[in-house]
């Protein structure tokens, strides 16, 4: 328990700590220079400001820059584009023009079955050799008409089918008229035959069909 006597001592020791530090003295002491205080915030405001422009022109270098590579990337995909298209005719070009090989020598082939088809041994000439020619023709012939299913087979997987002329009106898209008859049993414009076949490839045509086509005299 404190005395009184400590209470005393405390009282003076605190009554002499307040007369040697007044706090007029402390502030006077402690308090800023207005003039170097102006200073450095003025010398702050002024290293904000230049941090401030730096930002702003990393910012308009990253915009630009930004702005370039879209440029760029926008000029690249048109080419791509472009290439692409390009690339995808010149593919369109190669296989017609392959196609159109490929349907020549189906006509080169369909050409000679028709004629082996149309073959008659001449009966005054080769007796004693006309079984064996007969037998050699039909083996020709077949391995011609196997030929020809190939081809066919060929064509229709690349989605090329032959036209159908006969017996339809003319069409001018896929059909040329190279002949013309003169046959009443039918109407007017009616293809009465097929000269040389046509080809669709993709739903466009390859290849227009020859015929021949009716017409009624007036």
């Amino acid at each position: 328990m404190t005395t009184d006597a400590q209470k005393t001592e405390l009282l003076d020791f605190f009554q002499k700590y307040l007369e040697q530090d007044r706090p007029e003295t402390y502030m006077a002491d402690e308090q800023p220079d207005l003039n170097t205080l102006l200073v450095e915030l003025t010398g702050l405001k002024t290293e904000v400001k230049a941090e401030s422009r730096q930002f702003k022109n990393t910012l308009d270098t990253l915009s630009s820059a930004l702005n370039t590579v879209q440029d760029d990337n926008q000029s690249l995909a048109t080419e791509l584009a472009a290439y692409s298209q390009r690339l995808e005719q010149q593919q369109a070009d190669i296989m017609r023009t392959m196609l159109l090989e490929m349907i020549d020598i189906y006509d080169r082939l369909s050409n000679g079955v028709d004629v082996l088809q149309n073959y008659s041994p001449v009966n005054a000439l080769f007796k004693h050799s006309r079984k064996k020619d007969v037998h050699f023709i039909e083996r020709f012939k077949d391995g011609q008409l196997m030929t020809v299913r190939r081809f066919e087979q060929l064509l229709q997987r690349y989605q090329v089918r032959a036209i159908d002329c006969v017996g339809k009106l003319l069409d001018p898209v896929s059909m040329s008229a190279v002949e013309i008859s003169h046959d009443s049993e039918f109407e007017n414009g009616i293809v009465l035959e097929e000269l040389r076949k046509g080809f669709m490839f993709k739903g466009q045509v390859l290849r227009l069909a020859e015929v021949k086509v009716n017409k009624i005299k007036v």
